[in-house]
């Protein structure tokens, strides 16, 4: 787990992870949320309307903003404010996901930064963008 303070941070710095998304993730998402969505639980729905299989949830793709800024930038010091997220394409179980979050802005007044987030399948697409206010608690 990282652990940047807000003055160590700078603008285009970068941090970068990995995570393969499994059937069972959308098992455990469907029994924490309750949504019992067909699209997301049964593969053969998902490919009756022009899907590879069951689609991943957005929500949980989007989770792993939580991961990027909690454990590797800023780390252990985040904070998350506000998360603005917009979905590319679908995410499938067997997927491996590169998320990817770069320093944009940086407020020294309130000791924010802004993070840029982007996410790729294994086959170099994208398949979610969007941005995270993240507060640098000293």
């Amino acid at each position: 787990m990282n652990n940047y303070t807000y003055d160590e941070i700078t603008i285009g710095q970068k941090e970068s992870f990995k995570v393969s998304i499994t059937g069972a993730m959308l098992e455990t998402f469907k029994e924490l949320t309750g949504d019992l969505n067909p699209l997301h639980a049964d593969g053969g729905y998902a490919g009756e309307h022009g899907y590879d299989g069951r689609v991943a949830y957005g929500m949980l793709t989007a989770s792993f903003m939580s991961t990027l800024a909690g454990v590797y930038m800023p780390g252990e010091r985040s904070l998350i404010k506000e998360v603005h997220v917009k979905f590319a394409r679908p995410v499938y179980p067997g997927d491996e996901l590169e998320v990817i979050g770069e320093v944009t802005e940086k407020h020294d007044g309130f000791g924010m930064i802004v993070l840029k987030v982007t996410m790729r399948n294994d086959k170099g697409e994208k398949v979610l963008r969007g941005t995270m206010d993240i507060m640098v608690r000293e």
